[in-house]
């Protein structure tokens, strides 16, 4: 992610904190007031509020401050996004993702908020772009290995030591994170606490059939290793034991050093490798050069970022799927 891109200007800024200030005072009552009586939950991005959807119900209203269509990474919030904020009941988001929402979060004033990175363990691959896995040895490519490395670690800024902030693509540790956010929603609403416990289980119970049905429909395949232009697979690699080689590592829009696409060559001839897997919500230019200088094909591998009408699949578990299916056609999945 470039986090130059994600910190708003100073005027901006003073408007969001003056914003802020101003709705500061408002109660959990009044958001519930104006929610119709529900519990009010603002959600950071698709992921959060697909949760929050799942699990509150009837019960609660969901807003979103990344609409569809936008690329989480490059939000600036505007100011009426501030403010829905300070109405909130409870706010659930990933820390590290989005710098600008990160920031307004800790100046709302609510005391209800759910950060999904304590929810689970997070681990260091978002800055790997595919290199930890010793390919390539001589000292051009060591060279640009380390300039790759300080431009991912500049864009990983916004993370707490560099952690990959990709959790949601692993069913397990996203139904870790569904737990964790059922039991805040109980805390902030326990009326309807038996509804939560309820919801959450039901939902842990789909998470739960979608691991299985990656662990089972990527058991035997003729390759590991999987081409994607956006490294947000780290997760999902290490729980299914595939390979994730990234084009360009964290920031979607990030162009690749030609010693890194002369890299990818190679790995794709010796791995087998048959697609480039690019996104829904950035360019595919790069993967489109890449494959065909490589002669390879292009599909897509969504990391549900958010869900608009080109998204293979109406919510979370449908896109999953997808994903699924274009990783089982890639790999030559048995």
């Amino acid at each position: 992610m470039n986090v130059r891109r994600l910190i708003p200007t100073a005027t901006l800024a003073g408007a969001v904190t003056l914003g802020l200030v101003a709705l500061s005072a408002c109660s959990s009552s009044d958001a519930a007031t104006k929610s119709g009586g529900k519990l009010a939950v603002t959600a950071s991005f698709y992921p959060m509020q697909f949760l929050a959807q799942e699990i509150g119900g009837d019960h609660v209203s969901v807003t979103t401050l990344t609409k569809p269509g936008v690329e989480p990474h490059d939000l600036e919030l505007k100011p009426r996004q501030a403010a829905q904020l300070g109405e909130a009941d409870v706010i659930v988001y990933l820390k590290g993702i989005q710098p600008a929402v990160d920031k307004a979060i800790a100046q709302s004033g609510v005391r209800n908020t759910v950060d999904a990175t304590t929810l689970t363990t997070m681990e260091q691959h978002g800055t790997e772009a595919g290199h930890d896995h010793g390919h390539g040895e001589d000292g051009e490519h060591a060279d640009d290995h380390a300039d790759e490395e300080t431009h991912a670690a500049e864009d990983e800024e916004a993370s707490a030591d560099g952690n990959d902030p990709h959790i949601w693509l692993d069913p397990v540790k996203f139904a870790e994170v569904a737990k964790g956010v059922g039991a805040a929603l109980e805390k902030a609403d326990p009326d309807h606490a038996a509804d939560y416990q309820k919801n959450t289980t039901a939902l842990v119970g789909k998470l739960d059939g979608l691991n299985t049905a990656f662990k089972d429909g990527l058991a035997d395949t003729s390759t590991r290793t999987f081409i994607t232009t956006h490294a947000a697979f780290g997760y999902l690699a290490e729980r299914y034991g595939l390979e994730q080689e990234a084009i360009a590592g964290i920031d979607p829009e990030a162009e690749p050093s030609p010693a890194r696409v002369k890299e990818l060559e190679t790995i794709a001839k010796r791995d087998k490798v048959s697609t480039v897997f690019f996104e829904t919500l950035a360019s595919d230019r790069t993967a489109k050069t890449l494959a065909g200088d490589s002669g390879l094909k292009t599909d897509v591998l969504d990391p549900l970022e958010g869900i608009t009408d080109a998204s293979k699949g109406a919510d979370y578990i449908e896109v999953m799927r997808s994903n699924l299916e274009a990783l089982r056609k890639a790999l030559g999945a048995k």
